[in-house]
């Protein structure tokens, strides 16, 4: 009984210390051109910043909404 326990304890163990190294290289391999590159950022995942989708007159939904806004005439409440 206590074999069994000490033999399930050891695979926890085993398996979270696989997890948290496989977290550490994601996070890892995510930071190389941060860390590695003079100025290194991350890329923007901006839809609109992605020259494909600028060629395609794909844009962000929020950055079109703006300009149909600025674009609308306003209306005038007296008018009515």
């Amino acid at each position: 009984m206590l074999m069994t326990w000490v033999y399930m304890a050891m695979t926890q163990v085993q398996t979270l210390l696989v997890v948290v190294a496989l977290l550490l290289l994601a996070v890892g391999l995510l930071s190389v051109r941060v860390l590695f590159v003079k100025n290194g950022r991350f890329r923007s995942m901006h839809i609109s910043d992605s020259k494909a989708m600028r060629d395609r007159g794909i844009g962000c939904v929020q950055s079109q909404d703006r300009q149909a806004q600025h674009n609308r005439k306003k209306m005038d409440v007296k008018d009515l």
